[in-house]
């Protein structure tokens, strides 16, 4: 049995994954942003096996640092995180968002937040190692402009997602080289396209899967030992934006990352 965190837990993909992992017999710490909804989803999951829910807004890296706190201070025996939680295209695409530290909506949620709450859980994690980090990405991907990394120029709420799920694949595999031989791994996925989702729904298209179709590939790569470093589409290994791969692409965004996560 592991201790799983999951973001994003109370809908969609995160609340599908969230009762499958506990009908499997794991302990689910389950993070939502609105706390009635995450305890009522908390009580659902306890039908089954164990689970305890934590709230936080994830656009205030204030308030992913406390989670992180909370979790690791409840639970020591995290070995496994699954960075779900994402804000989508929205309806308005032109309308820009911001956080409560200020930065865009969707690079703060989608990026900086797994960013800072997975640096908070490694220690945690690698005292469990064999540990897994699963990142909920998108096929959806088109490189960060490193002069605007918050998309202050020229605002659409879809390019604002794709630039914040390239850096999560991005940084994905800079992670993974940096904890190579520690024994704890970290991956990233595309789910599924255009899943039956609030977020799908919002940003204006057509759903195409169900989070049924979604939950497999997350699964596995929670539960099992896939290797590290990966991009996966499902189940399956695949290949993200090809400039997710270029060192000095990786180098500029992890500079820009700790800039903005210092603000």
């Amino acid at each position: 049995m592991s201790t799983i965190l999951i973001t994003g837990a109370t809908s969609g993909l995160g609340r599908y994954v969230a009762a499958e992992l506990v009908r499997s017999g794991h302990r689910v710490l389950a993070h939502g942003r609105d706390t009635d909804r995450t305890h009522r989803l908390v009580e659902e999951l306890r039908a089954d096996g164990e689970a305890e829910g934590f709230v936080a807004d994830l656009a205030s890296l204030g308030q992913v640092r406390e989670l992180a706190a909370h979790v690791a201070g409840a639970h020591p025996a995290l070995d496994v995180l699954i960075n779900n939680a994402a804000v989508g295209a929205g309806p308005r695409r032109s309308e820009r968002e911001i956080g409560a530290d200020g930065h865009e909506l969707r690079l703060a949620v989608n990026y900086l937040a797994p960013v800072a709450l997975t640096r908070a859980l490694l220690p945690v994690l690698l005292a469990n190692a064999p540990a897994r980090i699963v990142n909920v990405g998108s096929a959806g991907q088109e490189p960060v402009d490193f002069d605007d990394p918050e998309l202050t120029r020229g605002y659409d709420g879809l390019s604002a997602y794709c630039r914040s799920k390239f850096a999560l694949a991005a940084h994905t595999f800079t992670l993974a080289e940096e904890l190579a031989g520690t024994g704890v791994s970290v991956n990233v996925l595309h789910p599924a396209t255009h899943m039956d989702t609030a977020m799908v729904r919002d940003g204006g298209f057509t759903p195409r899967h169900t989070v049924a179709d979604g939950a497999p590939g997350v699964l596995a790569l929670a539960t099992r030992d896939l290797g590290t470093g990966g991009y996966f589409d499902g189940t399956s290994r695949a290949r993200a934006h090809e400039r997710t791969y270029d060192p000095g692409v990786r180098k500029r965004l992890a500079a820009v990352t700790d800039q903005l996560l210092s603000l």
